[in-house]
């Protein structure tokens, strides 16, 4: 319990398939670097695969979810970012007002996050390994120069998101000792607290993320048996 929690109602934020997706992808993405760089390219294709379609889930998802989790919800233009971003920083001379979802700055990230996960996953498929022997499923569609050239744009993009990782993660301990807000627990059991009053966010049912995701297993599993 934080030290407001007393003058406060704890609601929920993130629904369940969020969060799952969420997870999804930070473990994926783990097993990717690991097995990448110990050169286990069957498991690096596999959470690859898993990776794609967690991101695909998640952009669909920001569309079709709860409230919370659609990017209407959080995602706003540069002057309102810009704007938060100097109350974050007490340019303005005020706290800068807490969200109950995502704020303006955190959706930039995310927006960032999902695009470049997305086009590493995409450079992976077509990717040609200098022997050939780890290449991509997709590599035989294109030349020996372009497979290569998507290797390299797999490996450049890699760094980018590790860059995007290390900002991530100072925002999480920014947030957590300036502002005492613990942002990783309420991605654990979707939780936030906050000032008594006003509505609740509103959620979508369950079967509409299973079939979402049933959706995206069938699609990827028939474009990945194409690639012969």
């Amino acid at each position: 319990m934080t030290a407001n929690s007393a003058a406060s109602e704890r609601v929920r934020v993130w629904d369940l398939p969020t969060r799952l997706a969420h997870w999804t992808i930070v473990i994926l993405f783990g097993i990717c670097w690991w097995s990448g760089e110990t050169d286990h390219m069957h498991w690096h294709r596999l959470a690859g695969y898993g990776v794609l379609g967690a991101v695909l889930f998640r952009l669909v998802w920001g569309f079709c979810g709860g409230e919370t989790a659609r990017f209407s919800s959080f995602v706003r233009g540069p002057a309102a970012t810009f704007r938060y971003a100097r109350k974050l920083l007490g340019h303005d001379g005020v706290d800068s007002p807490s969200t109950l979802g995502h704020n303006p700055l955190g959706a930039l990230s995310i927006a960032v996050m999902l695009g470049l996960l997305l086009a590493q996953t995409v450079f992976g498929l077509f990717a040609v390994n200098v022997d050939g022997i780890a290449s991509g499923p997709f590599a035989r569609w294109v030349s020996f120069e372009t497979g290569r050239r998507f290797a390299h744009w797999h490996a450049a993009n890699f760094q980018l998101l590790l860059v995007l990782l290390g900002v991530h993660l100072t925002a999480i301990g920014f947030y957590r000792f300036a502002r005492n807000e613990s942002l990783v627990p309420a991605m654990i059991h979707g939780r936030k607290w906050r000032a008594p009053g006003g509505e609740a966010p509103y959620f979508v049912p369950w079967w509409r993320a299973v079939l979402l995701a049933a959706a995206i297993i069938i699609c990827l599993t028939v474009l990945l048996n194409m690639r012969g």
